[in-house]
């Protein structure tokens, strides 16, 4: 099969198509003939080496999210069948023809397939990161990068429970975080006092998905560093502010399949469209990844 393999960091240039064996099933696992597969913030700095995870080994395949048919199954799984559409998370490369998951959930008719791949990674890492600030209904949530892939969907889940969600985002993407059904402010100078502007009882908690240098308004927002979580500003470590991976541990299939409904039925909205490549253009995607334009997902087409 067709694969996205790198032999040594560096720069999109190093990303080459391979031949590679199809992968095999263990159990507990199932093989996806893939459709689409979604490129992310942490492939190009896993690839550049600015994002290691203990001593390196090569080849590295890229690629944590998928959409496409189940191949074939391993022994003990019963969710999912041969011939399912499903989404979910690689555990094998997912810039590949077909790849290895443990975690799938099943895709909506009428979702499309670059639409789906772009939920399992913003579920999970809004999923974790909201029941960790522990959010209860009449609160409010500032949500920083509310326009991007996983604060949209943040956004969304905090607002179906009942929490007023104040969004940070640029200020061409004020009508996104509106439409999403948060009150939206931009970034910059004077942030602090926009939102105390915006939501006059305070600020119950903070969610920093996006970076930007926002910690220290959230601080002053929040006089402490309690109840505010990072994915994306390692400055958390030195402000004693809690800093969490993007995606986590935890791949709830069941809230991923709830979000895919809504989103295929229009309840819940992505950000923006998909932007897309074909397979063998996988560092070109990787460079658009790299560029933050746009709200919408960076995806490969692979069949």
């Amino acid at each position: 099969m067709r694969a996205i393999a790198f032999d040594e960091f560096g720069g999109p240039e190093v990303l080459k198509i391979v031949d590679v064996p199809i992968p095999e099933p263990g159990e507990g696992e199932v093989r996806v003939a893939v459709r689409a597969a979604a490129v992310n913030p942490a492939d190009w700095k896993i690839r550049s080496g600015t994002l290691t995870f203990g001593d390196p080994v090569f080849p590295q395949y890229p690629g944590g999210e998928v959409a496409g048919v189940v191949d074939a199954v391993g022994l003990s799984v019963t969710e999912v069948a041969v011939g399912d559409e499903v989404f979910g998370w690689a555990r094998s490369g997912g810039y590949a023809e077909y790849a290895l998951s443990g975690a799938v959930a099943r895709k909506p008719a009428g979702l499309d397939w670059v639409d789906a791949v772009a939920l399992p990674v913003a579920v999970s890492t809004a999923s974790n990161v909201l029941t960790s600030l522990q959010l209860h209904a009449g609160e409010t949530l500032l949500i920083n990068g509310a326009a991007g892939a996983v604060g949209s969907i943040a956004v969304q889940l905090a607002v179906a429970d009942g929490v007023t969600v104040v969004g940070i985002a640029s200020a061409a993407n004020q009508d996104v975080v509106r439409a999403l059904g948060a009150i939206p402010t931009t970034y910059g100078d004077g942030l602090a006092d926009r939102v105390r502007a915006l939501a006059p009882k305070g600020v119950d908690a903070v969610f920093d998905a996006a970076g930007h240098g926002v910690l220290p308004a959230a601080i002053e927002l929040r006089g402490g560093t309690d109840r505010i979580v990072t994915i994306a500003d390692p400055a958390a470590f030195e402000l004693g502010v809690t800093f969490t991976s993007a995606g986590g541990a935890e791949r709830p299939t069941e809230l991923a399949a709830q979000v895919a409904e809504r989103v295929a039925k229009g309840e819940f909205r992505l950000p923006g469209a998909a932007r897309t490549f074909p397979l063998d253009q996988a560092a070109a995607a990787q460079q658009e990844s790299e560029t933050g334009r746009g709200p919408g997902k960076v995806v490969l087409l692979v069949r």
